[in-house]
C-alpha cells in the first residue's frame, strides 16, 4: 500500500507528525498514572460511513477495537491502521474474528465526511468500520474516550495536521473499556491480550 505525504511549504508538517508522537505518548502516561481513577470509555452517537446514524450500543456483543485518528494523516494513521486490521487478520487465524470490530473515529470532522471516511477505510479493509460526526459529537466523544487532539496551523496549500493521541482501545462485549495498546506495542502481543480477556469474559 503506498501512501502520499503531504508537505507544507515550512516543513510543518513534519514538524506537527512528530509533536503527535510526543503528545500521544505523554497523554498515554497521564492514563497510566491515572488508571483506575478516571472512567474511560461510554456511548457515542456518530455516523458511520454510509452515513447511518451509530452508536456503541449497536456493537454490543463484539469486541471493539477503536483507534482515533485523521484521513489526511500522511504516516502515523495509516501505520496503526494497518497494525489493526493486522490484528484482526491474526484473530482470524484462530477463528476470533466474528465477534471482533475494528473502528476508526475522525477526530477532523471538518474535512473527514461520511463519504471521505468511508473511501479512507476500504483502503484497509472491508470489515473496517469508519465513523465521523459533527465537531461538537467528535469533542464529546474524544473526551469520553481521553483522546487529546488539536488542529494545527495551515501550510501555504491550506492543509494541516491535526496533532492527536495514538491509541487503541479494546472494549469488551457490554462496551466496557478494558485496556489500551500503544504505538508500539507489538501486535503478537495485541492479538495475544485481546484473546486472553476473550478467554476469560463472562457475560
Amino acid at each position: 500500500m503506498q501512501w502520499g505525504f503531504f508537505f507544507a511549504c515550512t516543513g510543518a508538517v513534519a514538524y506537527f507528525s512528530m509533536y503527535a508522537v510526543t503528545s500521544g505518548k505523554e497523554t498515554m502516561q497521564r492514563i497510566s498514572s491515572n488508571f483506575g481513577q478516571i472512567a474511560i470509555g461510554g456511548d457515542f452517537r456518530l455516523r458511520d460511513q454510509t452515513g447511518m446514524e451509530v452508536t456503541l450500543a449497536d456493537f454490543k456483543g463484539k469486541w471493539v477495537l477503536v483507534y482515533f485518528g485523521f484521513c489526511r494523516c500522511p504516516d502515523i494513521c495509516p501505520e496503526q491502521l494497518e497494525r489493526l486490521i493486522e490484528v484482526q487478520d491474526r484473530l482470524a487465524l484462530y477463528g476470533k474474528d466474528k465477534d471482533f470490530v475494528p473502528i476508526f473515529i475522525t477526530v477532523d470532522p471538518e474535512r473527514d465526511t461520511p463519504e471521505v471516511v468511508g473511501e479512507y477505510v476500504r483502503e484497509f479493509s472491508p470489515k473496517l468500520v469508519g465513523l465521523t460526526g459533527s465537531p461538537e459529537q467528535i469533542q464529546v466523544t474524544a473526551k469520553r474516550y481521553r483522546i487529546y487532539y488539536s488542529k494545527g496551523p495551515p501550510d501555504c496549500d491550506g492543509d494541516y495536521i491535526v496533532d492527536h493521541t495514538v491509541v487503541m482501545y479494546l472494549l469488551n462485549p457490554k462496551g466496557e473499556f478494558v485496556e489500551f495498546y500503544g504505538q508500539v506495542k507489538p501486535v503478537q502481543e495485541i492479538v495475544r491480550r485481546i484473546m486472553d480477556h476473550m478467554k476469560k469474559y463472562i457475560g
